[in-house]
Order: structure tokens, then sequence, then C-alpha cells
């Protein structure tokens, strides 16, 4: 095993070779040590003069001591004070690394029996009892698995990722999809994550898995893909598949044994995949039939013995099947009223079902995507603070009925989320007061938005709409205020321009009152406040005079200020109907672009949806210099040469950042545009990956605004309907919290002062909103122009605009609007 293998599964490793004998070869670059039984080197036992680590130092040092013990200085690992196995050079010989090894063959540490294959009374030794501190020290110092997953944040967050040394059994009906799902696992474990796989086919061939891959990669149909029609897109994507660490054995004889014969002999395995096993007997598929049971066997010994996840797809659902299967995870999809929407149930041996999720099948792509969450699955997760016992408040009857629906949703049951309808309503008929608080509010929206009959009939909601609308907030019946007139509800951007300042005014800082529409600094200060990595919000003013903080500037956003070379664009005078004078952007589009009109994209909320997964270094940046590769687990500034950009149909990946190198060409960029340049890397549009010549970084973390994305998100589906006042306010407070982390100005107070994360922020949105232009022009739309980070304008057929944006009012969503050739543009900075 590479040594970050062995380090990951360092407790399993040592269990084995105690009880097992088992020993291990560990590489770390040129260096190779065994870690060994204790029997390899008697001496061990007793490691007086001999360097010896606990467990858990091991963990942390295990690169270290593998460098160590190659070069001849064994190293011995301790459980608590006892040795119970040795990291050892790979050709030592025992008699040269210890004299006593004959005095001490047949000794046994203290507390435990040597459990190895030197020992000839092994059937009569005792067996190795772990303390529950052994455990729990096994638990806190593993970390988190970091291994596979599907990809698929509900599917995810339902079964924990797939679990090394554990075979989970995907259990689908014919036609339901469940092959999708073991495609899934491998997708995101060889094409993003960069690990071996070996898939194991049995039914469909390679050429079907290859083609599923580029369908669900690129977008592209999969019958047509099966009648061999490639575009030059799909053809590059297949390209590089040449290069991803997935190994496909498809053969006809395809049996457990022989994927269990195979998987040792690929190098740095990290998943197995068997696809699949069929419950109809078919006398050319070993893998069928009546052999399932025992072929089950085969593969659940496998993960145990490798310390890898197996994941096996069974085209049946049949609970007596399902029974006989050595499973030690069963993950079942089962089709739902509505075609679009597969219910998943996640469950353990021995315990029961554990989670579930819902999926959106997408079968045309070969793919699933995660199913929007329910109204009930909302109000579920906003009465966990409650159902949980963490936070009081709400009478005993409230608090039954909301833990009876947290029930229903996690069991996937919809008819008793059905009936528990008004029993919600009986239990908040006399609840004429919920908790003033964060946990409070957010339980009203949920329980608002869930049912209009609880609206009508718990006095507490109509006390907080009373409240709402005395502080010109929006009720049911609409806005407390009159709403602005249309010209003006247009000119209110959902994101600030930067070349304007941050326009932050003194009291800005200060925190919005209860009443307020949308406390959004409020929540950004939770957000950050209740992180477990312990951000630091605020650097020091002393230490910002020096670097990093001073090579970070504006620029680094990468917004995209890009005009087609063939299109013209000039800055017109233009009159507002209420006689404001203005400066409008006019395009002229030559004829040879044939017909059609503008389509003016308008992104809604792409800051606070940056929000959902930027990455950024909670702490400080530390000085890590030149690199010779991005490390994932790091985030923060890199300088990097500008890759070259050959196309004419799309500005380049980095925007504006490349409008001002230093005197050797390069430029300083955030985690998000690296991540960027990487995915163009793999997918081919890009030759190499830039040179990294310095960088300052942290420890990485997508997580830390997530939980003031999810409430700016669940805000704007109320306000966005109701507009006016209370939608003007929530979008300013939105814009003010954000543009708090890092003020311009050095009088202007805030809570923060963390210019990466702003930036990092800026730029995940810029890249969000170029690569999903990039994928347009991919399908064969023309782009004519971009700006900002939310603003694209394409050539199409009138009323048609491109079918890779979702129109709508939500977050990721867009307006279109249609402008005549000539005309000019509508929207712009005034």
């Amino acid at each position: 095993m590479n040594a970050t293998a062995a380090r990951n599964a360092l407790y399993a490793l040592v269990k084995s070779a105690e009880e097992d004998g088992v020993t291990t070869r560990v590489h770390k670059r040129q260096a190779h040590a065994l870690l060994a039984p204790l029997d390899r080197l008697p001496a061990a036992r007793k490691p007086d003069g001999l360097p010896s680590h606990s467990l858990s130092a091991a963990q942390r040092e295990f690169g270290d001591l593998i460098t160590r013990a190659a070069q001849g200085y064994p190293q011995v690992l301790l459980r608590g004070t006892t040795p119970v196995a040795v990291l050892m050079p790979v050709d030592a010989v025992s008699g040269v690394l210890s004299s006593d090894t004959a005095a001490h063959a047949g000794a046994a540490p203290a507390g435990g029996a040597v459990n190895s294959q030197g020992n000839p009374d092994r059937d009569s030794a005792p067996r190795r009892l772990a303390t529950l501190g052994d455990a729990i020290g096994a638990v806190l110092t593993s970390g988190p698995s970091g291994g596979p997953t599907f990809g698929l944040p509900g599917l995810d967050a339902a079964t924990g990722g797939l679990q090394p040394g554990r075979l989970t059994l995907v259990a689908a009906a014919p036609n339901v999809g469940g092959s999708l799902l073991g495609l899934a696992a491998a997708r995101k474990t060889a094409l993003v994550d960069n690990h071996r796989v070996l898939y194991a086919a049995s039914g469909p061939n390679r050429a079907d898995i290859t083609r599923r891959i580029i369908a669900a990669e690129t977008g592209g149909d999969y019958p047509r893909l099966k009648q061999g029609r490639l575009t030059e897109h799909e053809q590059h994507v297949a390209q590089r598949l040449v290069h991803a660490p997935l190994m496909i054995d498809d053969g006809s004889d395809l049996t457990a044994e022989a994927i269990a014969d195979t998987a040792p002999h690929v190098p740095d395995l990290a998943l197995v995949v068997v696809d699949r096993l069929q419950a109809a007997p078919n006398a050319r598929l070993p893998l069928s039939g009546d052999r399932l049971p025992d072929a089950s066997q085969v593969l659940a010994g496998l993960a145990r013995t490798l310390h890898v996840p197996v994941l096996a797809v069974v085209d049946s659902d049949d609970p007596t099947l399902l029974g006989l299967l050595d499973a030690d995870v069963l993950v079942t999809l089962t089709p739902t009223a509505q075609p679009s929407k597969i219910q998943v149930t996640v469950a353990e041996r021995d315990f029961g079902t554990i989670g579930s999720a819902y999926l959106q099948p997408d079968l045309l792509h070969a793919r699933f995507v995660d199913a929007p969450e329910s109204r009930a699955a909302e109000l579920a997760e906003a009465a966990l603070p409650y159902t949980s016992g963490a936070h009081q408040g709400l009478p005993a009857s409230a608090t039954h009925a909301l833990a009876a629906l947290r029930t229903a949703v996690g069991d996937g049951d919809d008819a008793a989320v059905d009936n528990l309808g008004s029993s919600l309503l009986s239990a908040f008929k006399t609840v004429t007061q919920l908790p003033d608080t964060a946990e409070g509010r957010r339980l009203a929206s949920a329980l608002r938005a869930y049912d209009p009959a609880l609206r009508a009939h718990c006095p507490a909601l109509h006390a907080d709409e009373t409240k709402a609308a005395a502080a010109g907030a929006p009720t049911e019946h609409g806005p407390a205020t009159p709403a602005p007139s249309t010209e003006d509800t247009e000119q209110t951007p959902d994101d600030v321009n930067e070349d304007t300042g941050d326009g932050l005014v003194p009291g800005d800082e200060e925190d919005e009152p209860d009443t307020a529409p949308f406390p959004a600094l409020v929540i950004l200060k939770d957000a950050i406040g209740r992180s477990k990595m312990h951000p630091i919000k605020v650097i020091r003013t002393e230490e910002r005079d020096s670097e990093p903080w001073t090579l970070i500037s504006e620029d680094m956003d990468g917004e995209p200020r890009w005009v087609h070379p063939e299109v013209t664009s000039n800055r017109v005078a233009h009159t507002k109907a209420n006689g404001k004078r203005v400066r409008r952007d006019q395009l002229l589009v030559p004829d040879s672009f044939g017909d059609g009109v503008m389509c003016l994209i308008d992104r809604n909320g792409s800051y606070p949806s940056a929000c959902s997964a930027v990455p950024l270094a909670p702490n400080k940046l530390l000085h890590t210099g030149p690199l010779d590769a991005f490390d994932k687990t790091k985030a923060g500034i890199y300088l990097i040469d500008i890759p070259e950009w050959t196309r004419s149909d799309m500005p380049h990946p980095l925007g504006r950042i490349i409008e001002r190198p230093d005197d050797e060409g390069r430029v300083w960029v955030t985690t998000p545009h690296i991540k960027q340049l990487e995915k163009l890397v793999r997918e081919g549009h890009l030759a190499a990956m830039p040179g990294i010549h310095d960088s300052w970084t942290g420890k990485a973390n997508e997580s830390l605004f997530k939980p003031f994305y999810e409430a700016a998100r669940k805000t704007r589906a109320e306000l966005v309907q109701v507009g006016g006042d209370p939608y003007k306010a929530y979008k300013t407070r939105l814009s003010i919290a954000l543009r708090l982390l890092w003020p311009k100005r050095q009088e202007q107070r805030s809570p923060f002062w963390r210019p990466d994360w702003r930036m990092s922020m800026v730029a995940e949105a810029s890249v969000r909103h170029w690569t999903v232009a990039f994928k347009a022009v991919q399908e064969g739309h023309t782009l004519i122009a971009m700006r900002n980070v939310d603003a694209a304008v394409f050539w199409t057929p009138a009323d048609t605009p491109p079918a890779t944006y979702r129109i709508g009012t939500g977050f990721g969503e867009v307006k279109a609007k249609f402008v005549q050739r000539g005309e000019i543009i509508p929207e712009g900075d005034d």
C-alpha cells in the first residue's frame, strides 16, 4: 500500500498483523518498509532501545516512520504500553537486528497473546481483548474515512460514503437504474478523486460502460452514443478516459473468485464495483441465480481482506434474495408515484434503516441527480433542534408531531407524511408563540411554507406576520409596503458591481434587528462562529501590510469582461422613463451570424450561490512556496503561469485576472480557479496545468458559508414572490454581509477582515458563471458577450434561451430577456 492509504487504514492493518499474522508492504516514494507482526522481529516485544510510538502518534508521523524503518531502524507500534506491531526494513533478517531472537521467540506481550503465523500454540492462546479506551482511540484518531462516495450529496449523507472493508449492495428491480449507482461511484472515485477502481462487469461490456460514462460526464444522449455518433467534445472526453484509473474486467467467465484473485494485483486499489449480480439464472453468467449467496460471501471476504469498499449491484429488490446475500450495507432503490423521483433506503446489517434519500433519474444521460428537497423534508430539518432536545420552547404535543414527521421523512414513508398533516395542525393550533431565535424563525418559515392551513390556524404564525408587517416585512397577503415600479425593480442588481467600491457605510457592521426580513450578518457570523475548524475571521491590523495579504486584489475575482471578436460593442446614452440619463451597451451583431435575437441571461444570486461550496482556508495562510501539483486538501492563493487559451468563442477561463500579470507573466489566483483549470485539463480543453511558482495555503474547507447559503436560499424563495421593500431589504443586507468580509476603507468597521475568503467566494461565482456558459457553447450555442459574475448574452432564435440554463427565480436559475439586433441592452451600469 502507499503511505497515505496505509496511514488511513493503520488500525485495521495492525489488527490484521496481530490476529492473522498479515505483513503489509508500505511505500513512500522510494522508501519501502514492512508493517509486520511481532514474530518477524521478536526483539520488538521488549522495545528497550528501539523507538516506539503509540498508534495515534504513529498515524500522525507515519511517513517519517516509514522512512526511518526503510533506512534500517525498526519502529515499534504500541497500543497503550503494549507492543502490537513493528515497522521494519523490507530485507531485514531477524538475527541481524536482534541478538536475543531465540530468547524472545515464544514470549508474549504483556496483556495479550501472540496471534501470528509463527505461534505454534495459536489454538490455545487467549483472544486479544480491546479496552473501550482502545476502541475510542481508534475512532478519534482515525478521522474521516475519506473513502469513495457516489458523488450524490443526498445519498452520500445517508450512507456516510463507501466504507473500507465493507460490502455494499445496491438492490433495484430491472429498469430502475441500479447499475447507474455503481457507475456513479466509479466515476466519482476514478475521474474526480483520481483513485483506482476495478470495475467487474457481468452483463454490460466495456463499450457500454464507456458510453455511459461519456453520456454522464458530458450530458450527451446515451442512445445517440450507442450509435457511435459523438460530438467533438465527447470525443475529447473519450480521449481523456484513456488515462483514467478505471480498470474494466468484462470477461464472460467472470466469477466472484476471479474478482478476488485479480483485485490484490491492482496497485493502489480504492474501490471494487461489481455490475451486476443477476437474480435470474443464466448459464453464460456465473454471477447469477442460486450462485449469488456464495458469490456475495466471497466479495464480502475480499472487502475485509484488502480493506477496500466493494460495491455490488443486484437486479432485484426481493427481500428473500437480499436476505441470503452477505451485505454489510444494503442500498435499495424503489420507484415512487412520481416518475421523476426514486426513493433510496439505506440499511445496515443487524441494525436496520439508517437513512434515506431521493434521487432523480436522468436515464437519457445514464446518471442520477439529487432530487430537490420536499417541503416536508425542509420542515423536518428545521425542526431538528427541537425534536433532538437541543432546544426547548415548544409544547410537548408539537414536538411529538414534528418528531413523527421527521421519522416518516427519514423512512421515506410518503403516506405517513401525508397523514401527519392533521396531527401537525392540531398540535400547533394552541401554539401562541414560537421561540424568538434563529432556530425559531427558521421553524416558523418552514411551517408557513409546508401547509397554508398552518399559516391560517396557528396563532404563533399570525403573531410573527403581524410583527413582520409592522417592520415592512412580507405576510401571506403580500408586501406590507407598496412595491416599487417595474423600472426600479429591474435596476436592482442581485450582485454589487465591484468597480464602484464596496458601497459600505457606517452602521452596516451592526447586527440586524430581529424583525428584519433577513438578518444576513447575524446568520453569517453564526455560521462562521459554529464551525468546528475555529476560523480566524479577522487578521490583525499589524499583519495586513505583509504577505500574503498584500498579494490579494480585486482582480483575482476572474470576472469575464468579454465581447465576441466579431461583435462590436458601444456605450450609448439612454434616457430612462423617469428622466434619468444613463449609459447602456449596444452590441452590433454581424449579418454572418444569421437570423436571431440577443438573449440576455441574468443569473440569480451568484454570490450567495457560490457560498454553497466555496473552497477556502478557515485559518491563517502559511507560505507553502512552489508546488509540484495542486493539493486538494489545501486552499489559498497560488502564483501560476497564464495558461494558453486558443478558443475565440469563449473568454479566457481566468477572466480579467490575465490583464495584469507580473514582470514574468504570472498571476495570483484563488483555489476555485485552480480547480477550474484542473477540470479543463482533465476534459482536454487545456494542454497541461500551469506551474505553481509560489503559494500561501491552509487546510481546505468547503462548508464554512453553507449555513448562510441555505438560509439565503430559503428566504429568497419566500420573498421573491412578494417583491417590494422586504425583497429589496433582503438583497441589500445579503450583499452587505458578504462585502463586510473585506471592507475596502480602513475606517469601515466590520466583524471580519478576510480578503482571501471574499475573493475566493467571488472567484467561485465567476467560475460557475463561466462553466455554464461554456457548456452552452459546447452544445452549439453562440455566446456574444459576458460580464461580471451573472450576465451573458447569446445569439439565439427568438424566445429560445440555451437549454443548458434553468429559467426560474431560485439560486442557480436565470432570467432571460430578448433584444432585437441593433437595440441597446436594457440593463447595465448606471
